[in-house]
């Protein structure tokens, strides 16, 4: 006999349990996450977050199927952040003109003042010398 609420006939592993596998393939479900316009500003934030985190991962060694659904959860969670904040703020620095403006110094600073670095120097997400994380060598 099956267990509560499945169908007789679906295929379970010891203990009752209906294989996660074959309920997946059965089913031809996917999970998606809750709908991003359900989520409030505090959870929204902390999902663009995490698939934020493991897009590289997703990318290098998800499957097909793993990455089309990552790019659909994606664009839906940042299309209900754009929605809801359509006049956020911009960086100066990450527009084109910031972007030329900055290669255009010849002082080698990024804003009047600021030294940008050596030469060879890495710069990581921390700024100049930071490659490796902040305060790593």
């Amino acid at each position: 006999m099956a267990p509560p609420g499945l169908p007789a006939g679906r295929p379970c592993r010891a203990g009752g349990y209906p294989d996660p596998m074959d309920a997946h393939d059965e089913w031809g479900t996917t999970m998606t996450g809750v709908d991003p316009d359900r989520l409030d500003d505090q959870q929204l934030m902390k999902e663009l977050e995490t698939i934020h985190r493991t897009r590289h991962d997703t990318l290098l060694y998800g499957s097909n199927d793993a990455l089309r659904a990552h790019n659909d959860r994606m664009a839906k969670l940042e299309g209900e952040y754009l929605r809801r904040n359509p006049r956020r703020f911009v960086s100066p620095g990450r527009t084109r003109d910031g972007a030329r403006e900055r290669a255009g110094r010849a002082d080698g600073t990024d804003r009047p003042g600021t030294p940008v670095g050596n030469p060879g120097t890495p710069v990581g997400k921390w700024g100049p010398g930071t490659a490796n994380g902040p305060g790593r060598v």
